[in-house]
């Protein structure tokens, strides 16, 4: 087996282009292999092997950075910088990431995890290169769903504007994770199928692959090929921008590849930007089939459940209300599926949006369909919405409009690691003023939460956790919640559990297992972080002792937080205890898993509070 062979990427160079041919299929079955396994991103990484083989048998890693964009695509990159025999650790914990991690290896540039950062950093990298007086090569690897955010396009003006030597390499699948929409795409398809495109892209491939014509064909023919186009085709925008644009080249062709990129090392020390075709999911014949249905699979041990996921409950009750409401409308930042506006976007086509990657765009463009009546869902995993936090303050909440904020993917996040953890939400969220934040105890909860968020007047956000629900009945009809009001779900004495979202059924069981034990909470669901229910809470401290909190985000600036800052203000006193993850970037590993390490599974909880009410139990005994 060559791969077992390839321990840095200075091997592969030693290999023939017949070889290398060889190793991209053995890194194909290894990669589907381990996905079915362990899950991960499988579509997106079969689509970049040839890509990542010549980009690393021509330039030097780790003396040159290879800046990758989409970090997920780096399956290919980790098998041949060392990490081969580790590999089948990968997205499991203790083992190594699914994405580009500096502090995993030295072969890994910049850490990676949300779209549309490679242009700026390597822009900064080739910078601090030419301050310093070096001389290597920055290659960033972008691809054209990654090309839909707003700050890559803010990296392509100032690169062609500061004239940095530094080589882009758009990787054009026509996908993000669904199939690009949008002017952009377009633009691109016109690039791929341009008649004089194709001829000379054809004529340039067949002088690029014959090596014995030397070295200095190699380079006229790429020069030859910008000044026959140049000359009877309209330039493509990158060359407006300050780039050099060559391309587009079969991005599956392993001898083109190194040709091409080799011809551009040799001549060009000022932006080049090199078009290369790929093909999502190449070698798996589903994968090609149907990218965004393997973009990312689970682990094979959690595709069992026959429950509905909470996404799919969101994504069916939107429909249900949208078809008595024609002022909702559905947007999303390129993830129709992965947030459930799939089943929208085939019943309401002229309501549903896909913006690309660009969820500042995405929550601005909804401020202003509010502002003119609609009644906008926005949905995105918790860990993107992030990137749109000033708008949310600015265009949304501080103009009040009824804007519906619906993050996918809250709380821990299996095997994806730091860069996708959902954990920050409740904290970020909850600083803003006039945003109402709630979170569901269960899928039925969440139906009720959406038909109150679509009739609420305001900015509200529902947040809940990636996966199945409890298999609750959720054909009961929906009821319109009281904003901002609780409900006690255990009738208990001393003891009160404030939980809520996806710790309000543990915080039950939890209850369940002291209760054997002699120890009986009462427990809330508190269902509103923003505002909280007040009054609830001041008639409950009055008969309880202890206070505990449960909450799947971190401690900082979530439930634990909000009790104990209205408890200060108001001058209550009670002991006050939360369950919560640390302030810290989570590892990555199954959610379960990380749970029992954070102390948030019931019989955790059960036992730290056993050491710590038992000793106290004849004292709550002698209350009434």
């Amino acid at each position: 087996m060559l791969l077992k062979k390839i321990k840095e990427p200075k091997d592969i160079k030693k290999l023939s282009f017949s070889q290398l041919k060889e190793l991209s299929s053995e890194i194909r079955k290894v990669i589907i292999d381990t996905v079915e396994q362990n899950g991960g991103h499988l579509a997106s990484n079969l689509g970049v092997v040839e890509l990542t083989l010549a980009v690393h048998y021509v330039f030097n890693a780790p003396e040159d950075k290879i800046v990758w964009d989409v970090g997920h695509q780096c399956y290919t990159h980790k098998l041949i910088t060392g990490r081969f025999e580790k590999f089948n650790t990968i997205r499991k914990y203790g083992g190594i990431s699914g994405f580009i991690a500096p502090w995993e290896s030295i072969y890994d540039t910049f850490a990676v995890g949300h779209a549309g950062t490679s242009l700026s950093s390597a822009l900064g990298i080739a910078k601090a290169r030419d301050l310093k007086g070096e001389k290597y090569k920055v290659i960033a690897i972008i691809g054209d769903g990654a090309l839909t955010s707003g700050m890559a396009w803010e990296a392509l003006n100032q690169i062609g504007f500061l004239k940095t030597d530094l080589i882009v390499i758009l990787n054009d699948n026509e996908h993000s994770i669904s199939l690009n929409i949008g002017a952009l795409a377009i633009y691109l398809a016109k690039l791929r199928n341009h008649p004089l495109f194709r001829l000379f892209k054809q004529t340039t491939q067949n002088l690029l692959k014959s090596s014995s014509f030397g070295k200095f064909l190699l380079d006229l023919s790429l020069k030859v090929e910008r000044g026959i186009k140049s000359f009877l085709i309209a330039k493509p925008i990158f060359e407006d921008l300050g780039f050099k644009y060559f391309g587009p080249f079969d991005g599956h062709d392993i001898p083109l590849l190194i040709s091409a990129l080799n011809s551009v090392k040799r001549n060009f020390n000022t932006p080049v930007l090199i078009h290369v075709l790929t093909k999502k999911g190449s070698g798996h014949n589903e994968a090609e089939a149907c990218p965004p249905k393997y973009h990312s699979i689970s682990a094979k041990s959690e595709r069992l459940s026959k429950r509905l996921t909470y996404t799919e409950v969101f994504g069916r009750t939107l429909v249900e209300l949208a078809k008595k409401d024609n002022r909702i409308v559905g947007i999303t930042a390129a993830m129709p599926e992965g947030t459930g506006l799939i089943y929208f976007a085939k019943e309401f086509p002229d309501r549903f949006f896909d913006v690309g990657i660009a969820e500042e765009h995405a929550v601005t463009f909804a401020a202003g369909l509010a502002i003119s009546g609609f009644k906008p869902v926005v949905a995105i995993y918790s860990t993107f919405l992030q990137r749109a936090f000033d708008q949310i303050i600015h265009d949304v909440c501080l103009q009040k409009l009824p804007v519906v904020f619906v993050l996918d993917r809250a709380g821990i996040v299996s095997d994806d690691g730091p860069t996708h953890q959902g954990i920050y939400d409740f904290s970020y969220l909850r600083i803003i003023p006039n945003m109402v934040i709630m979170a569901p105890k269960d899928e039925m909860e969440l139906k009720s939460m959406l038909y109150t968020a679509v009739n609420y007047n305001g900015p509200i956000a529902i947040r809940f956790p990636k996966g199945s629900g409890y298999g609750v009945d959720i054909n009961k009809p929906y009821e319109k919640l009281n904003i901002g009001k609780g409900e006690i779900l255990r009738e208990g004495r001393d003891i009160l559990f404030c939980a809520i979202g996806s710790m309000v059924y543990p915080a039950l069981k939890t209850a369940e297992i002291l209760s054997e034990k002699g120890i009986n909470p009462t427990v809330v669901n508190m269902r509103f972080l923003k505002p909280l229910d007040y009054i609830l809470l001041d008639d409950l401290i009055k008969s309880h002792s202890i206070l505990i909190t449960f909450e799947e985000n971190i401690i900082t600036g979530g439930l634990f937080t909000a009790i104990s800052e209205w408890l200060h203000k108001n001058d209550l006193s009670i002991k006050l205890l939360p369950f919560a993850l640390p302030e810290k970037f989570l590892e990555q590993g199954n959610a379960e898993f990380l749970k029992e390490i954070y102390n948030l599974t019931p019989p955790k909880i059960s036992k730290i509070l056993e050491e710590i009410l038992l000793p106290k139990l004849e004292v709550y005994e002698g209350k009434n």
